[in-house]
C-alpha cells in the first residue's frame, strides 16, 4: 500500500451493501496508488468508467499491445503494479504480445479485461470470453472471473497483492460488463509483506564459498535494479574484488558499466559463457538466471572446477537452474546479509575491461558513431529505454549505463515494447529525460505509442537506427545454415517514411543522413519539453 488508510475506509468496509462494485474497485485503486488508468476501451468496460474520479489519469494507448507496453514501463518507473484494462478475448489477444514482456521483464501489472453480461454468457454472445481465464496462460501469475458481482473487489485486491508478490508479475481479473453497479462491500485495508528473506544456511554456505574463492565472478541479472540493490551489489563486488559481467538478455543495468571491475556482457550461448567465465573459480549469479541461451549448445555449464552459487527471488529459475547452489528471496535483503560477514581476504584488483576505439565518421554513418555521439550529448542520468536488437552489442559498447533506474529493455525479446515503454517510463519518472532507442523494424510494431507521447507532451527523445532491413535476423541466419550469398527472406524494410509517421502521430521529426548534422539534431531534440522523432539513417 502507498500509504495508511483513512479510518473512515476501514469501517466502511463492515457495511455490506452500501456501495457498488464500481465504487469499493475505485476505493482499492486509489489506496493501492493505482490511479493511472492504462487503456484502449471497448464496450464491455464502458461502465467501469462512468463517474470517472478527477484524481485518477485515463492513459489512452491506440493499440491494447501498446496499452500493456506504456504500463509495464510506468510499473517499473514507480515500483508498484499499474493498472490495465483491455476488451474481452479480442484485445487480451491483441495484448499478448506485450503480457508475455511483462511475465519476462517479472513486471506487476493488475489487469482487468470486459466480459460480457452475466444473463447471457451461456449463449456466447458477441465479444465475450469463452474461457476468459485461460486465455492469458501461462503468461500470468493468476486469473479469475469472479462467481459473483460481489467478488469483483476482493478478487482485485487479491491480484494485486499476487503482481506485487516476488518474482512479480501480471495478473488478470475479467469482468462482466453488468458487475460495475451491482452492491458491494469495501475490501478492508491490510498489510501485506511482500519481501521475503534468503534462508541463512543456504546463504552461509554461498558466503564461505565466496570468502574461500580466489578468483571469484559475478554475473548480474535484471532483479538487482527491479530490487533496489544496485548500492548493495557494487559494494559486495567491491569487497571482494570480482568481476562482474552483466548476465545475458538482461532487461535492466545492474552494475555501473564504467566502473573499473566491470568485465562486459555475457552472450546468451553455452560454450561462450564457460570460455569468458573460464579464468575463474566461483560465479555468483545475482538476480539473474545461470544462464539465459539463445540457440542450442552442449558441454559443461560453468568452467571446469568452478562452483555455481546464486541468489534469486524466482523459486522456478532455482529449480532449473542446472548445477550449484540457490538461495530464493529478496536480492537486496541477501546481499546485505553477504554484506554482514566478517571482511573476506584481500584479492588483487583483477585487469580492467577492454575499451572499444572510437568510432569515426563515415559518409552513411555506422551504428556505433550514432551510439558514441548519443553518449556524449546525454546526461548520466537520462533515461534509456531500447529496442534495437542488432544494434544492442554495439550499445553494450559505445553507450554505458552508469546509474540506476537508467536502462530499460525486454527480458523477453519480444518486440513492440520500447516505444510505449517509453511513454509509460517518462510519465512514472516525471521531469526525467527519457531516450528510447528503437530499431526500424522494431519502431512498427507499437508505432501507435508517438500518439500518446505527442496527446501528453512527455519528453522523450525516440531515435530510430534506420538500416531499412531486420538486420538481428540477417546476422543471426548463419547459425541455422544461412551462407553470407544466401538471401533471408522477409528481412528487407525499404520506403518507411518514419518522419512522415511521427508527424501524422503529432510529434516534432527529423532525419540524419549527414554525420555533421547529429550532434546537434540529438542536443536539440533533448533540449524539448515534448516528443521528438530523430531517424538516422545508417549502414
Amino acid at each position: 500500500m502507498t500509504g495508511p488508510v483513512p479510518l473512515a475506509v476501514v469501517e466502511a468496509a463492515s457495511q455490506p451493501g452500501t456501495v457498488t462494485v464500481r465504487a469499493a474497485v475505485v476505493d482499492l485503486m486509489r489506496r493501492f496508488g493505482m490511479t493511472s488508468v492504462f487503456a484502449n476501451p471497448g464496450s464491455t468496460e464502458l461502465p467501469m468508467f462512468r463517474d470517472f474520479p478527477g484524481d485518477f489519469r485515463y492513459v489512452l494507448g491506440l493499440q491494447e499491445a501498446t496499452v500493456v507496453g506504456m504500463a509495464d514501463g510506468y510499473a517499473q518507473a514507480t515500483r508498484n503494479a499499474s493498472f490495465v484494462n483491455l476488451h474481452s478475448a479480442a484485445g487480451v489477444g491483441n495484448a499478448m504480445g506485450n503480457i508475455f514482456t511483462a511475465h519476462k521483464n517479472r513486471t506487476p501489472m493488475v489487469i482487468t479485461a470486459g466480459q460480457q453480461a452475466r444473463s447471457i454468457l451461456p449463449f456466447e454472445p458477441f465479444l465475450s470470453s469463452t474461457q476468459a481465464t485461460e486465455l492469458p496462460k501461462p503468461y500470468v501469475k493468476w486469473s479469475i472471473e469472479p462467481a459473483r458481482a460481489q467478488d469483483v473487489p476482493q478478487a482485485i485486491a487479491r491480484a494485486y497483492y499476487i503482481a506485487m508478490m516476488p518474482p512479480r508479475g501480471p495478473v488478470l481479473v475479467s469482468v462482466p460488463v453488468d458487475d460495475w453497479d451491482q452492491p458491494a462491500e469495501l475490501v478492508p485495508a491490510r498489510v501485506v509483506s511482500t519481501e521475503l528473506r534468503p534462508q541463512p544456511a543456504v546463504l552461509a554456505k554461498i558466503g564461505d564459498a565466496l570468502d574461500a574463492s580466489h578468483r571469484p565472478a559475478m554475473v548480474v541479472g535484471a532483479a538487482i535494479d527491479r530490487d533496489n540493490a544496485w548500492n548493495e551489489v557494487v559494494a559486495l563486488a567491491e569487497a571482494h574484488n570480482a568481476r562482474v559481467w552483466a548476465a545475458p538478455m538482461s532487461g535492466r543495468c545492474s552494475f555501473p558499466e564504467d566502473h573499473r571491475l566491470f568485465a562486459g556482457f555475457l552472450p546468451a550461448m553455452r560454450e561462450r559463457i564457460v570460455k569468458l567465465l573460464g579464468d575463474h573459480d566461483l560465479i555468483l549469479a545475482i538476480g539473474a538466471p545461470a544462464f539465459t541461451y539463445h540457440v542450442e549448445g552442449a558441454g559443461p555449464h560453468i568452467p571446469s572446477g568452478a562452483t555455481l552459487c546464486q541468489l534469486t527471488e524466482d523459486p522456478d529459475t532455482a529449480a532449473w537452474t542446472p548445477v550449484g547452489m540457490s538461495a530464493v528471496g529478496s536480492i537486496r535483503l541477501g546481499v546485505l546479509d553477504l554484506l554482514a560477514r566478517p571482511v573476506p581476504q584481500v584479492r588483487a584488483v583483477p585487469p580492467a575491461r577492454i575499451k572499444s576505439p572510437r568510432a569515426e565518421a563515415s559518409p552513411l554513418m555506422s551504428v556505433a558513431y550514432v551510439l558514441q555521439t548519443l553518449a556524449e550529448v546525454k546526461a548520466p542520468e537520462d533515461i534509456v529505454v531500447e529496442e534495437a536488437p542488432s544494434a544492442r552489442p554495439v550499445m553494450q559498447a559505445y553507450l554505458p549505463i552508469t546509474r540506476s533506474e537508467t536502462f530499460f529493455t525486454m527480458d523477453s525479446g519480444g518486440l513492440g515494447y520500447g516505444m510505449p515503454a517509453a511513454v509509460g517510463v517518462a510519465l512514472g519518472k516525471p521531469g526525467s529525460r527519457v531516450v528510447c532507442l528503437m530499431g526500424d523494424g522494431s519502431s512498427m510494431y507499437s508505432i501507435q505509442a508517438l500518439w500518446t507521447a505527442a496527446q501528453l507532451k512527455l519528453p522523450i527523445t525516440f531515435v530510430i537506427l534506420n538500416n531499412r532491413r531486420y538486420a538481428a535476423l540477417q546476422e543471426f541466419a548463419p547459425v541455422f545454415g544461412f551462407s553470407a550469398a544466401d538471401v533471408v527472406q522477409g528481412t528487407e524494410l525499404p520506403d518507411i517514411d518514419f518522419v512522415s509517421l511521427a508527424k501524422g502521430m503529432g510529434c516534432a521529426a527529423t532525419r540524419v543522413s549527414d554525420p555533421g548534422d547529429l550532434r546537434a539534431a540529438l542536443e536539440l531534440a533533448l533540449a524539448g519539453k515534448a516528443p521528438n522523432v530523430v531517424e538516422v539513417q545508417v549502414g
